[in-house]
């Protein structure tokens, strides 16, 4: 009994360790302020860029283009989320609708992670994930990522899609 409820708990933090978010779901926060600082492109953002791209290649999808303002939102999202310590869509509308208007998207999907590692281990968590897996081969055009480490070198991720 006491694997099942070990296997239960691990079950349920995977469940919760990783999230996506679209247009669709309704986000009641207030305003919020968007940091538009653009951090410099990291390693594991280039690779997890790369093996989303190959994944929509290797089944016919054309590859998304990176987009600095994309990335300026993401980074002010996975800020947040280690300021609050927290993963979560928090706030998604309020990127959603910065993007529509300053980045011309017609539609706005984002996944967010954390802990993982490496840009393997995030992507694979994507990918084994009904939602997550369905924005990575959504029918969108861009998309950019924020990795960022806290003070503790956990690494959390905002991974934003836009179509224009």
């Amino acid at each position: 009994m006491k694997l099942l409820t070990k296997v239960s708990v691990l079950a349920l933090l995977a469940i919760l360790s990783i999230s996506c978010s679209t247009d669709s779901i309704n986000d009641k926060a207030t305003e919020m302020e968007l940091s538009l600082v653009t951090p410099e492109t990291k390693t594991i953002e280039i690779e997890i860029l790369e093996q989303i791209n190959n994944h929509r290649l290797s089944i016919g999808l054309s590859p998304l283009e990176s987009m600095e303002i994309i990335k300026s939102v993401a980074f002010s999202h996975t800020d947040y989320m280690i300021d609050t310590g927290e993963v979560s869509h928090y706030n998604f509308f309020t990127r959603s609708n910065y993007l529509k208007e300053n980045a011309g998207a017609k539609e706005v999907s984002e996944n967010v992670a954390y802990g993982y590692t490496k840009a393997s281990s995030v992507v694979r968590a994507w990918l084994r994930s009904e939602g997550h897996k369905a924005t990575i081969e959504g029918d969108y055009t861009n998309c950019d990522i924020s990795a960022e480490q806290n003070e503790k070198g956990k690494w959390y991720y905002t991974n934003i899609f836009i179509k224009k």
